[in-house]
């Protein structure tokens, strides 16, 4: 008995109209990305685990994909994965490209990336990621920018979202002021679960990973922090007027909001000190977008790097990015239902034919219709005329041009309106006149 054809856990299939819907995503994050000077670049599926290594953190070394080596001796071959990100391949490929590229650099990409993460809603194994960066320059109108992309992007999907944003300056200000410098990136790890396991869970984490209970009990006032951003700045900069680094993150979130601000940006944006982004190569402002109404994860997140291409041998290089989660998007869009009817695209008219004769003749009409734009099918065989009508009902084509003996004779076709029933004679041009329309 054959067996039953399945894909591995946490991919998918994507059908016609699923592809129509993915690529109207793309196609929208694309426009966006290019009215602001973005160029678009593509690097390989696999990489050299020591490029992909120790870039993410503890947690998210665990889910890199590694590759069996296969067309090299084994002893010869250095070990690959597949990439986890865009970012890191990203400033590798900053750092191998560097004497053709013009900083700064301003790029975005489009592919799909790998995690050997358990499937669940809204959380697959191998996605797409949109990514945008700009490399080569430490200036805040870059996070500005970035920050009027995820608005216009989300206003052209017709999509209700809050842009959360914090500072890892501000985060090591924390660290610094509660006693523990040294544990920066446990108590981001930690706090960065906050709304995935609640607090109580978050301050175990934090003891277990060696926080003094003094240090974790002063952390607390941050983490329940409310009130509107300026309250927020305010509480954090007494809390922080000893840190130098904190004061400097709070400086510059500070920035962002009042050059957002001046810019007339309605998107929301809530600081929020918990957000940590649990990547280790943050360095300063850090965003994540939420759906407002839509039960999902985290749909757009990124942030400030100073060093990426550092461990590349291109040191002080700031970069910022950001990456909107295309299958989570999709999703959202879906249950949102705000895909526009238009971009699936279909078949505009369908051929269809009596004969063998009257299939060369459609054939020959279909290319010249082609010639000019128009999505053509013709019915490959022939076959009763009831068999072609349901095969364009079917697909939803909206017009079937009908070819027999008198049409042939006559350099016509008999078009017929599938939604009103309605039939008339037209010429070719006449055709071609309406399909434009």
């Amino acid at each position: 008995m054959a067996q039953k054809p399945n894909i591995p856990k946490g991919t998918r299939d994507f059908n016609p109209i699923e592809m129509a819907r993915r690529n109207y995503i793309f196609d929208t994050v694309k426009s966006v990305f290019k009215c602001y000077g973005y160029q678009q670049i593509e690097t390989p599926a696999m990489e050299q685990m020591s490029t992909l290594m120790g870039k993410y953190g503890e947690e998210g070394d665990k889910l890199l994909f590694r590759i069996q080596n296969s067309g090299e001796k084994a002893a010869e071959a250095p070990e690959k994965g597949l990439r986890y990100d865009l970012t890191v391949p990203f400033a590798r490929f900053v750092v191998q490209h560097r004497e053709e590229l013009q900083f700064p650099f301003r790029r975005f990409q489009i592919q799909p990336v790998w995690r050997a993460d358990r499937p669940q809603k809204g959380r697959y194994r191998e996605f797409y990621q949109c990514d945008v960066d700009v490399i080569g320059t430490e200036s805040l109108m870059s996070e500005v920018e970035l920050i009027q992309i995820v608005e216009q992007v989300y206003q052209r999907f017709g999509m209700r979202v809050c842009l959360h944003l914090n500072n890892r300056k501000i985060l090591a200000g924390i660290a610094e002021v509660i006693g523990a410098p040294d544990k920066m990136i446990d108590i981001t790890t930690a706090i960065d679960k906050l709304d995935k396991i609640g607090l109580d869970k978050v301050n175990e984490e934090l003891l277990e990973r060696g926080l003094t209970p003094d240090a974790v009990t002063k952390l607390q006032p941050v983490l329940a922090l409310q009130g509107s951003n300026e309250d927020k700045l305010a509480t954090i900069q007494n809390v922080l007027a000893d840190s130098e680094i904190g004061s400097l993150g709070v400086q510059e979130t500070a920035s962002i909001l009042s050059m957002v601000a001046r810019l007339g940006v309605t998107l929301p944006i809530e600081l929020d000190l918990t957000l940590a982004r649990g990547l280790n190569y943050y360095t300063g402002a850090i965003f994540e977008v939420k759906a407002l109404d839509v039960q999902i994860g985290s749909i757009t997140g990124g942030g400030r790097y100073d060093n990426l291409t550092g461990i590349f041998g291109l040191p002080q290089v700031s970069g910022v990015g950001i990456s909107f989660g295309a299958d989570r998007i999709y999703d959202c869009l879906t249950e949102l239902n705000l895909y526009p009817e238009s971009m699936l695209e279909q078949t505009q008219v369908l051929f269809a034919c009596f004969g063998q004769d009257e299939l060369n003749y459609a054939a020959d009409m279909a290319r010249r219709l082609r010639k000019e734009g128009i999505r053509v099918e013709v019915y490959p065989e022939v076959a009763k005329m009831k068999k072609q009508m349901a095969y364009a009902d079917a697909k939803q084509i909206p017009l079937v041009a009908i070819v027999g003996g008198d049409e042939m004779a006559n350099q016509t076709v008999m078009l017929k309106d599938m939604l009103s029933g309605e039939q008339r004679q037209v010429t070719a041009e006449q055709l071609l006149h309406l399909l434009k329309k």
